[in-house]
């Protein structure tokens, strides 16, 4: 299977690694084709470890046991990813982010497409999607913003992350 890893924290406050020392232990565990996109934790990866559960679980304990980290991993296709990018709803304007949230967890996908579906706000958009959703929020107001908020008591669980349809754009590029 092709994969993407989406690391959650990655070269953030006290987690750091290089991707290359990354690509290279994760090739020395057995999987093939690594191509890693920018250094914020964006892993390209061919496995034949079963199921997006257990390529996330190889490619931490990899980290953990290579560089010492707990990092949490949500992994989705290829195929997915290109999905949500051709179906992102919102019109992609400079002075704001353009956010597709993923989710390892059920609960947290079910709560927060509650919260996207209850957000009234001038200031951001939210809609959900097959599988994430979909989120266009001013620079600066991320974290503060009603979505932004319960998101990130989500985020600490390291059960969701966030990307931006560029860093997106250029998994799909790079894939």
């Amino acid at each position: 299977m092709r994969a993407v890893a989406l690391l959650r924290g990655v070269n953030v406050g006290g987690v750091r690694f290089g991707m290359s020392d990354l690509a290279a232990a994760l090739e020395q565990a057995g999987f093939s084709e690594v191509r890693t996109v920018l250094a914020s934790g964006n892993v390209i990866v061919t496995t034949d470890v079963d199921g997006p559960r257990g390529i996330a679980d190889a490619i931490s304990t990899v980290i953990e046991d290579r560089f010492g980290f707990d990092v949490a991993a949500i992994v989705v296709s290829l195929p997915v990813v290109r999905l949500v990018v051709e179906e992102y709803p919102f019109p992609r304007v400079g002075d704001r982010h353009a956010y597709v949230v993923f989710a390892d967890a059920g609960e947290a996908l079910a709560d927060l497409v509650d919260v996207a579906l209850a957000v009234e706000s001038t200031e951001e958009r939210v809609r959900p999607g097959e599988s994430v959703v979909y989120w266009d929020v001013p620079k600066g107001r991320t974290p503060n913003s009603p979505f932004g908020k319960r998101f990130g008591r989500w985020q600490r669980s390291g059960v969701v992350t966030t990307r931006n349809i560029a860093t997106l754009e250029r998994i799909l590029a790079a894939g």
